[in-house]
């Protein structure tokens, strides 16, 4: 018995390799299709694992509550600066009122605010915050410090530079030390920050947060400064609006009690606001939702790529009914010469399989590539179309894939089926020829 296996295998690998081009075009069909599953499914589980960090990175024991400006119809008759958004008694009231707040951080953020020193400007967001803001939204200092409890509680004049402020206005000085202007008033550096990759929009609530054009001041300092009516003027008019926070952060003190506490947290702002002009965000809901919607996307791409394997299992059954045509004097001789019809079956599901195996082993090969080629192509097009790469979401750009261990064997797997169950209809017609019709073919 192992011996007619073995004369089988024989014969299947030679007849495949009497037509070598025809059965490399049938491997290439399956590389592709088990290379294709491997790939998309890295991309896709790239792409979800990103977007789950950015979530994650917001606080999954926090409650984000931001200023939303209400539709222009919302302030018909009135007249000079628009007030709206949240109140310096609302953070008062809510950290007071809330036990389960373990700690509240107040922001206010003014922007397309005027940075200059020495000549050089540009346009940019002044953030004033607390000394926590750097904890909370994982900003690292590289020089100097951050804002202190003692700079808020003095109002300083102090302000720290994110890392492409500093490297733009100060290309040749050493910022520490140095006064930068703001509009009409002046800040002393005492700290540069590392550079810090944008977060994405969630939401309706939580739009993008770019941090690499920020100032940051205490917010006792731009309370007292600055107050809260901004005039930006454009187009030739004036636009005002009056904002006292632009978002709170809140910090629970248990996970558990998280969702119950932005619930309450959205009922208590409801009914001191007469109008919604704030937006709840939940991060905590967010990481669930993304974690359902990643695997949504996994599946989806993977039922993509199997269509792949599918048409590389088409071509494998074209191929061999060609080839049973081709060979149908050779079938005729060997059933006259004794062979059965599992003999004739299991010769033809041997080339079908041998092809599949080739065809599998050589696209796990190409998918383990992913990853290089990726950030070759990624190079690549850094160098030669940078505009284009700029204007791409920093998803896309920073996004890595990341290879799925269960897509290996399941691509290599399935490639194997196919070629067995494609090649199985080939196999039983040749083994269902009649020898003397067989032996008569031209």
């Amino acid at each position: 018995m192992p011996l007619r296996w073995i004369r089988t295998w024989q014969l299947g690998l030679k007849s495949l390799w009497l037509h070598p081009l025809r059965s490399l075009l049938t491997v290439l069909g399956i590389f592709i299709g088990v290379a294709s599953v491997i790939w998309l499914l890295a991309i896709g589980e790239g792409i979800g694992r990103k977007a789950q960090e950015q979530i994650e990175g917001l606080g999954a024991n926090n409650v984000i509550v931001r200023s939303i400006k209400p539709p222009p119809e919302t302030f018909e008759g009135t007249h000079g600066p628009v007030p709206f958004g949240l109140l310096r008694e609302d953070f008062e009231r809510l950290t007071e009122t809330i036990p389960t707040v373990k700690r509240a951080l107040p922001i206010r953020e003014i922007k397309r605010q005027r940075f200059s020193f020495g000549g050089r400007t540009l346009d940019g967001r002044l953030v004033g915050c607390t000394p926590e803001y750097a904890e909370v939204t994982q900003l690292e200092v590289t020089r100097g410090r951050f804002i202190t409890d003692v700079d808020q509680a003095e109002k300083q004049n102090f302000c720290a530079l994110a890392a492409d402020v500093a490297r733009r206005l100060f290309p040749y000085e050493d910022p520490l030390g140095r006064s930068v202007r703001v509009e009409d008033t002046y800040y002393v550096v005492i700290g540069i920050m590392k550079d810090r990759a944008p977060s994405a929009g969630i939401g309706g609530s939580l739009e993008a947060q770019d941090y690499s054009n920020d100032i940051y001041i205490p917010i006792s300092t731009l309370w007292s400064r600055i107050g809260d009516t901004v005039v930006t003027v454009g187009g030739g008019s004036f636009q005002g609006e009056i904002v006292e926070l632009s978002q709170i952060t809140f910090q629970i003190e248990d996970t558990d009690r998280v969702l119950e506490t932005a619930a309450i947290i959205e009922s208590t702002l409801d009914r001191f606001h007469s109008v919604k002009d704030f937006g709840v965000t939940v991060p905590l809901e967010l990481i669930e939702q993304a974690k359902t919607t990643r695997l949504m996307f996994i599946l989806m791409i993977g039922l993509i790529a199997a269509i792949s394997l599918v048409v590389g299992g088409i071509g494998i059954m074209n191929i061999m009914l060609a080839t049973v045509t081709e060979r149908t004097r050779e079938i005729g001789i060997r059933r006259a010469l004794g062979a059965r019809r599992r003999d004739i079956v299991r010769q033809f599901l041997i080339e079908t399989i041998s092809l599949s195996i080739v065809g599998g082993v050589t696209g796990v090969v190409g998918g383990l590539t992913c990853r290089p080629i990726v950030a070759g192509i990624r190079w690549l097009l850094d160098r030669t179309l940078p505009d284009v790469i700029e204007q791409l979401p920093a998803v896309i750009k920073t996004v890595e894939p990341v290879i799925v261990p269960w897509s290996i064997p399941l691509a290599f797997g399935i490639s194997v089926v196919v070629g067995v169950i494609f090649g199985l209809y080939p196999a039983i017609r040749a083994a269902r020829m009649d020898p003397i019709e067989a032996l008569r073919h031209e």
